[in-house]
């Protein structure tokens, strides 16, 4: 499983890592959970490789989003929401993470923050990492959830990841991360690709002048 020295190394990798934050002003403040836990048990992928062929190494926690939503939905996405009142980011992230997935996890569950992403919508989301363990019992709210999926850390570390689509303008481009046959778009897509670089590969690669593509803000 997913083990005790993966999980020292990405909280010693966080703890070291000069997060930047956004400015709040003028815009609604959202956390994201990026939960850590074993690849092992949980809903298939076309394209991967089936539940019962899958090693207990890690994966990360991502969610599709229900078809009845109003805004995103079928979209893929890390659990998370906005901040209520009095929460801290970490708070609401494990907040979100109970009512999406039911994965209860404590504040000592918490590894540390990726950089704020600032959004086309109105949004700066914090990332929180956390450490889920087996997390066996996941079932997801349908209210908000159509389907939870542990994809592996591995099919993050892709040759061919990330995709970038350029824009009109050179600086920001359109951040994408393949998956199987799929692909995962910014600011989901963000907040893998940093994961990636900071916490499996130790690297402070930034990911804020990425954009996002029309279907992910409008």
């Amino acid at each position: 499983m997913a083990d005790d020295a993966l999980r020292e190394t990405i909280a010693a990798r966080l703890r070291g890592f000069d997060r930047l934050a956004r400015d709040l002003a003028g815009h609604r403040h959202a956390a994201v959970a990026v939960a850590v836990t074993d690849e092992g048990f949980g809903a298939d992928l076309p394209g991967l490789p089936s539940p019962a062929a899958w090693s207990e190494r890690a994966a990360l926690v991502l969610t599709r989003r229900a078809e009845a939503l109003r805004a995103h939905a079928g979209q893929w996405a890390l659990p998370g929401g906005r901040i209520d009142a009095g929460e801290s980011p970490e708070q609401a992230a494990l907040r979100e993470l109970d009512e999406e997935v039911a994965l209860r996890l404590g504040l000592d569950d918490v590894l540390g923050r990726l950089d704020d992403f600032e959004t086309r919508s109105g949004y700066v989301i914090t990332p929180v990492v956390v450490w889920a363990g087996a997390a066996r019992a996941m079932r997801p709210n349908p209210d908000e959830v159509q389907s939870i999926h542990r994809i592996p850390v591995d099919e993050f570390m892709r040759a061919d990841a990330p995709i970038l689509e350029p824009t009109d303008d050179p600086a920001r481009p359109v951040l994408k991360m393949p998956v199987a046959g799929h692909w995962i778009a910014a600011p989901t897509a963000a907040v893998l690709y940093q994961f990636r670089e900071v916490c499996i590969k130790g690297l402070a690669t930034r990911v804020a002048h990425f954009d996002q593509p029309a279907f992910a803000w409008r």
